[in-house]
Order: C-alpha cells, then structure tokens, then sequence
C-alpha cells in the first residue's frame, strides 16, 4: 500500500501531476481481500492498494451530480468486470456529491477514487484531463455522470478497440445505429449538429473517421495518450485530443444518447461561448485568435471614432487634427473596456488603473505619427478627413496588437 499525503507518485509508469493547493485526492478504493470488502476511509487521504495492472479505468466528471451517482454506479458494477477495473471520479461539485460516492464506496465491488477540485480550472475537460493523469488502466473510459452515456456500454467500447486495433474508440450519436434521442430538444439537437458540422468542417482532415467530434464517450489506449499535450477548455475535450494527440486508428461504436437521470443540464451560453473560443484556438493558434479579436473589436471602435469626429467636425469648427485627437480618445477608452472584459479578462496581472492608463498612452501614442499621416493625406493628397481617419487607423491596428499583447497583458510569459 502506498501512501501518497503530499502529492500523487509514478503510477503504471505514467507521469502524475502533484495535487495543487485546495484540491485533494480520497483513494476509496474498495480492494477484495478473503471473505470480504474494504474501504478505505476519507481520512486516509492519498492511501491507494498496491499498484497492479488495470484493464480499464473509467473516468467520470462530475459538477453537482449527487442524484445521479447511486444509479451510475450501480450499472456500472452491473456492466463491468470487478477485477482489473477502477472508477476515477474527478468532481467540482458543491452540493456533496463526493460524499454520496463515499457512502456508496464503503461496499463497492470495484475500486474507486475521488479527486475533488475546489477549483475546476478548464472546466469539464480540464477534469478529464486530471482524472488522465490519475488513472492507471491500459484502457481510459470517458464518460458523464448523468447517464445520458449509457454504462452497458463501456465494455463495446473496448472490445471494439482491442478487436479492431485501434487507438480511439468513439461513442458516436451520429454513426449507422446510434441516435441523439436523448436531447431535450430541438433547440439542443440544432446546437449539437451545428457545432458538430462547423469542427468538422475546420478540421476536417483531422475529423474524417469520426462522425460525432462531440461525444463525451470515448475509450483511449492510456499507452495512445499524452495528456501533458492536452490545454482542456469547457466541456469539449475530445476534439482537442484528436487533435493535439493524434491517435492513430480511430473507431465508432453506435449509440443512444439517453434523457439525463437527474439534475439539470450543465450546457449554457457561457459554456457555447467557451467552446467557441477553444475551437478557435485550436484551429488558428492562441496568438492569431487574440489578433482576430483583437481585430474585432478594433473595427466596433471605428464606429465612436468616426461618429466623434463626424460631430465634431459638423457642429463645431474645430480643426480636423484636434477632432481627430478627441474621437481617437473616445474609441480608445470603448476599446479598453471591451479587450479588458471579453479579451484579456484571465491576463490581468496588473491592476485596472495600471491597465487603463498604459492602454490610453499607447492608444493615444501613434497619434505622433497618425495626425501627420493624416494631414499628408487630406492637405496633401485631397483625401476626405474620415477616409483618411480610417486609413491611418487601420495602419496602427498591428503595432496597437503587439504593445498590447506583449506589454500589457503579459500573455508571451510563460506562467
């Protein structure tokens, strides 16, 4: 027995991450031993039977999953071999749920784990990740607390990869046989193959075995898997493995998305918003998506600039030089409001009076070179002030970018 009270050791000749401040790992593994069952109590924080070679382990994220966890487990122990099997469940909830498997895991017949995050950094995925580096089973299972993904399953799945040998093992919605029947709705089954068709469409020469891009059932050969590859946003992680890992021969198995058992559904705008950001990651880079976005909200700042200048132009008689100072001002502030908010909100290593006033300097900074570009192009070149606004606006965008991305936010340091 190997007792762990600081941090999580080599296991099954994988890596394991330490445990970060606040989060903790309840080893409630109920080993067999002659004539009966035992389980480790939560006190025994980090206390784990000795490591042997386990076929498969299951891997289950839960938020707020209390309700649901007695009847996961009792199909679970149903569907799979007792021996050579673990469940490792990595949990962000606030409603008791790793206590509800506690209860349950004092006469399980299959080991279990519990790795409770007080901060659920990367959301879903990034506890799909945590639990990847925990398991120790030649096979990992990924697979929802809800019973949505139905348990009899798990066993196809890996006899599908063994079988077949592959790599990935799919749990499709989308493949001959299977069925999104479970979606609550239109409005979810509308989501579902539109964000399906629109990853696979950006990655296509990734996606081209795998109908469901989407799924949150899936097995992979642990031996397949470089977790440390993973940078896990949101509730999608499966495309960012395909993606990132690359495994090598990918399969589906069918199946019918169940109605959830219990609960509420964890999928919301903010996760949609979320997932978009990190398939746009994935496809272009960290650092061009933060350009595109950059870029957009430099081109909705062009709207004040020019209404500004309009004004100012219109109703006063004010030179063209000091009108353009005054609207360039008013968008640099529009700016800063919507890159600190939507853009920068998780690089905020100084505080909002520093970033306010060094984003103001270099806003208002290239008007040492925009005013006369500016004036060359409508005295000298007979250009329309607002044209030749623009033109000097588009011509700083870059520089803009670059001092605010490196100098600002930091987001070139290495964290």
């Amino acid at each position: 027995m190997t007792t762990q009270a600081h941090g999580r050791a080599a296991v099954g000749g994988r890596h394991q991450a330490p445990v970060t401040p606040g989060e903790k790992t309840l080893s409630l593994a109920a080993y067999r031993r002659p004539g009966r069952t035992r389980a480790v109590l939560p006190g025994e924080i980090g206390v784990r039977p000795a490591p042997t070679v386990l076929r498969q382990s299951i891997i289950v994220p839960t938020y707020n999953e209390r309700d649901n966890v007695p009847a996961l487990l009792a199909r679970l122990a149903n569907a799979l071999p007792h021996d050579g099997t673990e469940i490792v469940f990595v949990d962000d909830s606030t409603d008791g749920t790793p206590e509800v498997i506690v209860a349950h895991a004092a006469h399980y017949p299959i080991a279990i784990t519990v790795h409770h995050r007080d901060q659920g950094v990367g959301g879903l995925g990034g506890a799909v990740v945590e639990g990847m580096r925990i398991a120790r089973g030649e096979w990992i299972v990924v697979m929802d607390a809800d019973l949505q993904h139905p348990p009899e399953i798990v066993p196809d799945l890996i006899a599908a990869g063994l079988r077949d040998g592959a790599d990935l093992v799919v749990g499709s919605r989308y493949a001959s046989g299977g069925s999104t029947g479970g979606l609550a709705d239109g409005y979810r089954r509308l989501v579902s193959r539109g964000s399906t068709l629109l990853v696979k469409t950006l990655f296509r020469n990734n996606l081209l075995s795998v109908s469901d891009p989407m799924s949150g059932l899936f097995a992979i050969r642990s031996s397949s898997l470089d977790s440390g590859q993973l940078r896990p946003l949101g509730y999608k992680i499966l495309l960012e493995l395909i993606v990132r890992n690359r495994p090598g021969r990918i399969v589906e198995v069918p199946y019918t998305f169940q109605a959830r058992h219990a609960g509420e559904s964890k999928s919301t705008a903010a996760e949609g918003i979320r997932f978009l950001k990190h398939v746009g990651g994935l496809r272009f880079g960290a650092g061009r998506l933060r350009m595109l976005a950059f870029a957009l909200i430099g081109i909705s700042g062009l709207l004040p600039n020019q209404a500004v200048l309009w004004l100012l132009l219109t109703c006063t008689g004010v030179h063209y030089t000091a009108a353009a100072v005054v609207a360039n001002v008013v968008a640099v502030v529009w700016n800063f409001a919507l890159a600190d908010t939507l853009l920068y909100r998780n690089h905020r290593s100084r505080g909002p009076v520093s970033r306010f006033s060094r984003f103001l300097l270099m806003g208002n900074a290239d008007l040492l070179l925009r005013i006369p570009l500016l004036a060359l192009l409508v005295s000298g070149l007979s250009l329309g002030v607002l044209l030749g606004n623009l033109l000097t606006l588009l011509a700083s965008f870059v520089v803009r970018f670059l001092i605010s991305d490196r100098l600002i936010y930091l987001t070139g340091r290495k964290s």
